[in-house]
């Protein structure tokens, strides 16, 4: 995938060089490039925001230079223009999933108080982080960009990595365990050391369905249990 991010502050992004993004990057399973929205300013001063009309608080990013990169960015990508801003839906695991199969996008960042409307015209979707203020777009985009890059094959070691974690299948995740096998008195559940792995994956399930269940209710009103659930939960929950 080809991502290209448009921003006040590249120097931000440094941390996609380290961890899994960077080794993703390194082996070219992703790109990721960065420009800086004042590069292209018109302005002496190399100034890309003004005073908005009508009066108010702060400052609003001009048209010019964000109009004038994006079309030098889409020369070589032609990808949706996503912009992090407070309109947008928020943004969720099914997003991430579904950006995750496009071959290309291209991420606007915004600062101070918004953008001159007339901007909007070259953007294809607002996303939101959530109900909360940020002090820039910069913030909202390294998480969602790093949510959308691990659903790409090969960004991570195994497809395991991400179909058994939170979200996935739209529950929370279930407990996990490593050594030692007791610490502080409390041990970890037999059924675990117990190397019946159909019981442990059943064990897992009902685990998270009510975990689920009691902290994220509005998720859990949301799945449909089957009947295999019903029986799992009969026969693990407890447990």
């Amino acid at each position: 995938m080809k991502i290209s991010i448009l921003t006040l502050f590249p120097e931000m992004f440094d941390v996609f060089q380290h961890s899994i993004l960077g080794r993703a990057i390194k082996n070219n399973v992703i790109t990721i490039d960065l420009y800086n929205i004042r590069d292209y300013s018109n302005n002496k001063h190399k100034k890309v925001d003004d005073y908005p009309y009508g009066g108010g608080a702060g400052m609003v990013l001009s048209p010019q230079p964000i109009v004038d990169c994006l079309k030098s960015v889409k020369e070589n990508n032609k990808g949706k223009v996503v912009f992090l801003g407070p309109r947008g839906k928020t943004f969720n695991h099914e997003k991430a999933m579904d950006f995750s199969k496009e071959e290309e996008l291209i991420f606007l960042c915004g600062h101070y108080e918004g953008l001159d409307e007339r901007i909007y015209n070259y953007i294809d979707e607002e996303i939101s982080l959530g109900d909360f203020v940020l002090t820039g777009g910069e913030m909202a985009c390294i998480p969602i960009v790093d949510s959308i890059c691990r659903l790409i094959p090969g960004v991570l070691s195994s497809n395991e990595s991400f179909e058994e974690e939170s979200f996935y299948n739209g529950l929370l995740e279930y407990p996990q365990y490593t050594r030692p096998e007791e610490y502080n008195g409390e041990k970890v559940p037999e059924i675990l050391l117990s190397g019946h792995h159909d019981n442990i994956k059943k064990w897992r399930k009902a685990k998270s369905l009510i975990i689920t269940k009691e902290r994220r209710p509005d998720l859990y009103k949301k799945y449909k249990l089957t009947k295999e659930d019903i029986k799992i939960l009969k026969n693990f929950g407890e447990n």
